[in-house]
């Protein structure tokens, strides 16, 4: 099978672009390194059957030629990070729907199967937790950026349960909960990464709003398990799937988490989201999934803990410490 990656440069989309690799398949992936690296696909890069395109998902040709070439599409490529979505609200809502707009248009065109990645931010606000797939959404203000990632992530479902109902395409839709690992960078606000790395550095670790707010983090492992998993079954076709793990927790325990693991003597601090995001950032107390549906339809739960893989990041961050001492 030949699988095209789209975004298989970021932190989900190259863990997933290896262990296609791994389980025998060939691999192509397309990224325009805004949020992606090449870092993160240097350690399989020249093994056999893999290929790298830089490209956007918003430009036509290059998507249609890609997926002509592909059995099955996994559709990753997105605007990411809390940060970066209030930042860039713009260039937010044009890389999701135009993007997921060319990506199905072209998966389409040749028939091909497609896994597309939406995000558990589309529950919005909702307080109906665990959440289930067919909730309604509850979003905030138009006036708050931070709201217009969930939008376009739901218009993307849409869009692809649209072209699954009209035209039959074979679409499968993940919507992934909080999704941590090695490869995972705090650039765009990723709170695990940015715990980590101050941990590590002695450096208070600053915890957004209360610290009370709880989520559910998922191994990257784990995830890409579920998505090729969920991408090989009949039955998956047409639905929605939460993809994330149950296991909750608190944001200021987790900073106590990483503090402890880490060996280090961090103090915690806690900033207002005004003053982290430079502007009014509404957020939610909880969020996590209900994963019945996928057990239901392959048989899948997490079988990582968060202890396990703290451990492997905080682990990844002080090799890469030690690398960058010995260069």
């Amino acid at each position: 099978m030949r699988a095209l990656v789209t975004g298989g440069a970021g932190f989900i989309g190259s863990h997933l672009a290896e262990r296609l690799l791994e389980n025998g398949n060939q691999v192509l992936v397309l990224d325009n390194l805004s949020t992606g690296s090449l870092d993160n696909i240097k350690g399989f890069s020249q093994k056999p059957g893999f290929e790298f395109v830089e490209g956007d998902i918003c430009d036509a040709r290059t998507v249609e030629r890609l997926v002509k070439r592909s059995d099955v599409v996994f559709h990753l490529a997105a605007a990411v990070g809390v940060k970066l979505i209030a930042d860039s609200p713009v260039s937010t809502i044009e890389t999701n729907i135009w993007g997921a707009e060319t990506v199905l248009d072209a998966v389409n065109k040749f028939k091909r199967k497609i896994l597309l990645a939406s995000s558990s931010e589309v529950y919005g606000k909702s307080e109906a937790v665990p959440f289930g797939e067919d909730d309604d959404i509850v979003l905030g203000s138009t006036c708050l950026s931070r709201w217009s990632y969930a939008c376009s992530k739901a218009v993307d479902e849409f869009l692809g349960l649209a072209f699954h109902q009209q035209y039959g395409l074979e679409v499968i839709i993940g919507r992934f909960f909080n999704t941590i690992g090695p490869r995972q960078t705090g650039r765009y606000g990723m709170v695990v990464p940015r715990f980590v790395q101050s941990a590590l550095r002695g450096e208070p670790v600053t915890i957004y709003g209360t610290g009370r707010q709880t989520r559910c983090f998922c191994y990257v492992g784990d995830l890409v398990e579920a998505i090729i998993k969920l991408a090989a079954c009949k039955k998956a076709v047409g639905k929605v799937y939460n993809i994330g793990s149950d296991e909750e927790i608190s944001i200021e325990a987790l900073a106590d988490k990483v503090i402890m693991m880490t060996g280090g003597k961090s103090k915690k601090q806690f900033l207002p989201y005004d003053a982290a995001y430079g502007r009014p950032l509404e957020d939610m107390m909880r969020r996590a999934p209900s994963l019945e549906r996928i057990k239901g339809a392959i048989g899948w739960k997490p079988t990582t803990s968060l202890n396990e893989t703290l451990g492997l990041i905080i682990e990844s961050f002080r090799g890469c410490a030690k690398g960058d001492k010995q260069r």
